[in-house]
C-alpha cells in the first residue's frame, strides 16, 4: 500500500523561512521589518508564509531582469 504525501506547509518558522531563503535569520527580520517580505502572527509566534518567501522570489528576479 502506498503512503499519501507529506502535507506541504504553508507557514513557515522563522528559522524555516531563513533555511529556505539561504540567509540568516537577522536578515530574515531585516526583510520583515522592512516589509520586502509579508508575515503573520499566529499567537504569540510569527509565521511566514511560503506565498510570500515564492512573491519575494520573484520580485527579486523581476529586479535583477530589469537592472
Amino acid at each position: 500500500m502506498t503512503q499519501a504525501p507529506a502535507p506541504v506547509k504553508v507557514l513557515l518558522t522563522i528559522d524555516e523561512a531563513a533555511q529556505a531563503l539561504s540567509i540568516g535569520r537577522t536578515l530574515l527580520y531585516d526583510l520583515l521589518m522592512r516589509k520586502q517580505i509579508a508575515s503573520i502572527k499566529v499567537g504569540r509566534v510569527r509565521r511566514v508564509p511560503m506565498a510570500a518567501i515564492d512573491d519575494y522570489i520573484s520580485r527579486q528576479l523581476t529586479r535583477t531582469d530589469a537592472a
